[in-house]
């Protein structure tokens, strides 16, 4: 380590002795803002002009493992603001991304993310420490994928922008890092690797590139970080020589210090001229092997046969193949091999089937035609008729006569015989069993075969049994417990409705609706209305021994018996609803039963499944999913699609299957038909490579919903519903777009099999969860997941059909009809004038909200003819009881509306809570 340390300081050293004498001219150094820490760095002030105008981009890889304490995080933050004072930072030159890491990847910011350096500083000292695992790889390929990618910021390959990768950690990884390093440094990334403490040396220059003494730096502690300002300096600002000169590389330029390299593509191999890029030709430059035929792929070479043979187990050799051993062939009888295939013979009596498969019979029935009554049957060489069973052949050979097997012979059965088939059995009558000679019988014992539960005793009947009790005792209501008879059974209580006895006596109790008189015998009515709360809207009217609800002139009574409504609209007129009319104010409108929704002319209904949706499923299309899984999910897709009506204007149907990277199968817009569209999920290919389920929702939210891609614009008002399946745990993070989708109108199904991860599903579905998260234990119980699946999308369709709902006719123009909530009986000013009541009430008049809906509910109807208009005593009780119950009301739907708003908060904070 010391020789290290002091090789680093004499490698300082030497550049800057090396630097023009201007340079050498230290100048008084300039202060930089740090806050409450700020300091200057002599070498920063000495080059910090050296990098302007370099383009380059750069991509910091930060550990925020937990075995990083907080003063050294915070010394790893002060290194990536001194190595930014140096960068001329811009869209034209410098681009600067950032990721930390841990057992997860974060994406702090990326290339695109900034203009400014002052931008990039403030987002650095805003990091949060993650204290996690160590998966150093996944960092890396995270660079690799996304992070270099031109959606991030990366400028194209063809400009020759120098990519470098800066990679800080203190331990070793907790997975692999040099085949991913390996990729990323061939595609032309430039990897500085810096170890602090006990670092594995070996893993360091697995990470870094070559040279490793230019790129692979080792220090004690995070305090020595400091002292490679300097060296980073020099070796980020070196002229860009694959950019300032024509360094004629047919593929990839990469800059060297002081130099450049041209690279290949991978299954590529540089030409003698070091410029130039030739394929490699694996057939030629090994030893294959091939007994027949070699094949050249991007990184290797296969073997392979030509027609008529197989490839053995080595790979390499050929035998011929033998069709007939193949369990697939579907030869019913025999198969014959040929050159390079098979044919299917039959035995004799059977003939070929057009399928050139199957045989069948030859069918000597049919073509003798014999006139047999029941069936003739087919020999290898002729035919024969056979009878039914039950039946027996007669001796011309055709005709069947039915078997009386109980007349032909003594049968013996003590009460009933029935022929069968060939045979026949003995029965008996009801009440009765058949003993053990399957002959006679016996009456049945319901009290011996049955758990009677008799507390006395039990006694058989013709059907089956009762219970019995004692002398003075009495059968309870159970029908099988006894009691002694009480003082009401044996005594004159002379109680005019019912006895109860008590202890050794008796009292006397009346039906309801009627009170006991003073004689503590006899019964009087009682006033219902007024002992029990009855709910009566406008009045309550006693009814023998209960109450009925009546209403007031020109209101009907509800189906509930209870509240009050304005005659019934729908059956005043022709409304032509299909299945429902409803009432709506001096209107009406039509609605559908449940499994329907309604159709364009508000009139007519039609099946949910028929009604329009823009449907996307996000398919996983990981390597932990497997080829054989992976066909389960698309019989899994393919029943979804048979339940819809897929067409222009009903059901649009998408389909995104992701991996490392998102593919977009087929968009909303590419089939109209259900034939095309399972017939496109048939020869879908099985990516198997990562899990980005988060991308795969970017993707899906920025592009599948548009209408570039099919998706109607929001103004239709169409239900749009994405189906997300995977089975693991996703790469990145997946809140952030499922939570953008829901937040725009996407109803979001989430889909977990196996291994998948609950609240990573929980992230993805809409609220409720419970109504639109399905889970399976493995792949094959996937069927029932797509029965619940396909009744939520029909309720899904059954409320935006609700939304919908219009008018589906007005009536012809009238005097103003008041609405079902106005009580046009009583004017405000003469509520305020009955004194007792305003007293009361006089809240309901305080706040200005409350007075305005109140004005708005007592507003009087004063059009002629009105059979209202009349002048009424709006102190009457009746009138006073109305308007309390129309103001309880608007008062319980606030409330509601209230109590909604809370339950919508407490799960908006659950969610921002656990993110």
């Amino acid at each position: 380590m010391e020789k290290m340390l002091v090789g680093s300081f004499l490698l300082i050293l030497g550049q800057i002795l090396l630097l023009p004498a201007e340079a050498r001219e230290w100048p008084p150094s300039r202060s930089i803002s740090r806050g409450r820490h700020a300091r200057t760095h002599p070498q920063t002030a000495l080059l910090e002009s050296s990098c302007e105008n370099k383009r380059a981009d750069v991509v910091f890889i930060i550990d925020s493992s937990r075995s990083v304490n907080t003063h050294d995080y915070a010394k790893v933050k002060e290194f990536i603001v001194d190595i930014l004072q140096f960068l001329d930072i811009g869209p034209d030159v410098t681009r600067v991304g950032l990721l930390q890491y841990g057992s997860t990847v974060k994406n702090e910011f990326s290339l695109k993310t900034f203009k400014r350096k002052s931008e990039v500083e403030h987002a650095v000292k805003r990091m949060r420490h993650l204290s996690t695992g160590t998966m150093t790889g996944l960092a890396i390929q995270y660079a690799l994928n996304i992070a270099f990618s031109e959606a991030e910021g990366a400028r194209p390959l063809r400009e020759n922008v120098p990519r470098v990768i800066m990679i800080v950690t203190d331990g070793r990884p907790q997975d692999s890092v040099a085949e991913v390093a390996a990729k990323a440094r061939d595609t032309g990334i430039l990897i500085f690797a810096i170890g602090v403490g006990q670092v594995d040396f070996n893993t360091l220059k697995a990470i870094g590139s070559e040279p490793h003494e230019d790129h692979v730096f080792l220090v004690a502690n995070f305090s020595q970080m400091e002292s490679l300002t300097s060296v980073f300096q020099n070796k980020l600002c070196i002229q860009d020589l694959c950019a300032a000169q024509d360094h004629g590389c047919e593929q990839l330029c990469v800059n060297l210090l002081g130099s450049f390299v041209c690279q290949c593509y991978s299954g590529y191999t540089l030409a003698e001229d070091g410029k130039r890029c030739v394929a490699v030709d694996y057939c030629a430059s090994e030893n294959h092997g091939c007994e027949h035929e070699c094949v050249n792929t991007d990184t290797s070479y296969f073997c392979r046969c030509p027609k008529g043979f197989a490839l053995n187990p080595d790979k390499k050799t050929c035998t011929k193949i033998d069709y007939c051993a193949s369990p697939d062939h579907g030869c019913q009888h025999e198969c014959v091999n040929t050159d390079d295939s098979y044919s299917c013979r039959c035995l004799k009596g059977f003939t070929l089937n057009t399928d050139q498969k199957t045989c069948r019979r030859i069918n000597y029935c049919a073509l003798n035609k014999p006139g047999c009554e029941h069936e003739c049957i087919n020999t290898e060489e002729g035919y024969y008729c056979r009878c039914h069973r039950g039946y027996t052949l007669d001796p011309n050979g055709k005709t069947c006569s039915r078997v009386d097997h109980c007349a032909e012979q003594d049968h013996g059965c003590a009460q009933l015989c029935l022929n069968t088939g060939d045979s026949f059995v003995c029965q008996c009558s009801e009440g009765f069993v058949i003993n053990e000679d399957l002959k006679t019988c016996s009456r049945v014992d319901y009290c011996l075969l049955s758990d009677h539960g008799c507390e006395y005793s039990c006694v058989n009947t013709d059907r089956s049994f009762a219970c019995q009790c004692p002398e003075e005792h009495v059968l309870r209501s159970d029908g099988k417990t006894c009691a002694k008879l009480d003082s009401c059974a044996l005594g004159n209580h002379g109680c005019e409705h019912s006895c109860v006895s008590s202890g050794g006596s008796f009292v006397c109790q009346c039906f309801e609706g009627y009170i006991l008189r003073e004689d503590r015998k006899t019964c009087r009515r009682k006033d219902v209305c007024q002992a029990v709360d009855h709910g009566c809207e406008h009045i309550c009217v006693n009814s023998d021994e209960s109450y009925i609800c009546k209403c007031l002139e020109g209101f009907r009574l509800a189906e509930d018996g209870k509240h009050c409504r304005r005659k019934d609209v729908c059956k005043s007129t022709h409304h032509g609803c299909e299945h429902i009319c409803v009432n709506r104010g001096s209107s009406y409108i039509c609605k559908c039963s449940k499994g329907f929704i309604l159709a364009e002319d508000g009139r007519r209904c039609k099946r949910c499944t028929e009604g329009p949706v823009d449907l996307v499923f996000v398919i996983d299309g990981s390597k932990s999913l497997g080829e054989e899984n992976f066909e389960i999910v698309k019989q899994f897709v393919t029943g979804i699609i048979d339940s819809l009506a897929i067409s222009p204007k009903a059901a649009r149907v998408g389909l995104l299957q992701y991996s490392t990277q998102v593919r977009t199968e087929f968009t909303l817009r590419n089939f109209s038909s259900a034939k095309d569209m399972k017939k496109a999920v048939a020869h879908m290919k099985y990516m198997g490579k990562g899990s980005m389920t988060g991308l795969a929702l970017k993707h899906m939210f920025e592009r599948s919903f548009t209408q570039v891609e099919g998706a109607r614009p929001l103004s239709a008002r169409v239900p749009r519903v994405a189906i997300v399946l995977t089975d693991g745990r996703a790469q990145d993070d997946v809140s952030e777009w499922a939570s953008k989708a829901q937040a725009n109108g996407v109803t979001m199904y989430a889909v977990g099999v196996g291994k998948a991860i609950e609240e990573e599903l929980q992230e993805i579905a809409s609220e409720p969860t419970e109504e639109h998260l399905f889970y399976a234990e493995d792949f094959s119980t996937m069927g029932e997941i797509s029965d619940k699946l396909r009744k939520g999308i029909c309720e899904a369709l059954e409320d935006s059909g609700g939304r919908r709902d219009s008018p589906a006719g007005e009536l012809p123009k009238r005097a103003r009809q008041p609405t079902e909530s106005e009580p046009v009986t009583i004017n405000i000013r003469d509520i305020l004038s009955c004194s007792n009541f305003a007293v009361q009430h006089r809240y309901l008049f305080e706040e200005n909200n409350l007075a305005r809906s109140t004005q708005k509910l007592f507003h009087s109807t004063k059009s002629s003819g009105s059979p209202l208009a009349e002048k009424h005593n709006q102190c009457k009780c009746e009138n006073l009881i109305m308007f309390q119950n129309l103001a309880n009301e608007e008062v319980r739907k606030l409330t509601q509306r209230l109590e909604e708003m809370t339950q919508r908060m407490e799960a908006l904070e659950n969610r921002l809570r656990y993110r």
